[in-house]
């Protein structure tokens, strides 16, 4: 039997708003960096850092940043269970599953980490 321990929520119904209010916090983020990339005159290191170093835009960045990983552990954990399991796998298939799921939460955990220390670090 296969437990549901390792889902964002314990309910598939609360997944499938997370996963599509996480895609809407992404598109409005992207749609604006798209804005400014079309208005500014000029797009420098010294114009990107000057939009990233206000905190409104660090905030922003930080819940899309959540946001992206939250979509991805969804994302990932239906590919997992959906595919990896012992039925179709047989007998290795429950520790296949276990085995990705492990290293897919350790990648979003350390690009979440990551993300917070580029902009919140030095």
């Amino acid at each position: 039997m296969v437990t549901q321990v390792t889902g964002l929520s314990r309910n598939g119904v609360s997944d499938w708003y997370i996963q599509r209010g996480s895609s809407v916090v992404m598109g409005v983020y992207t749609l604006y960096l798209l804005g400014f990339m079309l208005v500014s005159e000029e797009i420098s290191f010294e114009v990107w850092a000057a939009l990233f170093s206000t905190t409104w835009m660090q905030l922003a960045t930080l819940v899309t940043l959540i946001a992206t990983c939250a979509h991805a552990w969804i994302g990932m954990w239906t590919v997992g269970t959906d595919y990896l399991r012992a039925r179709t796998m047989g007998p290795k298939g429950d520790r296949a599953r276990s085995m990705y799921q492990s290293v897919c939460l350790l990648a979003i955990l350390a690009y979440l980490l990551w993300g917070i220390k580029i902009l919140w670090g030095n």
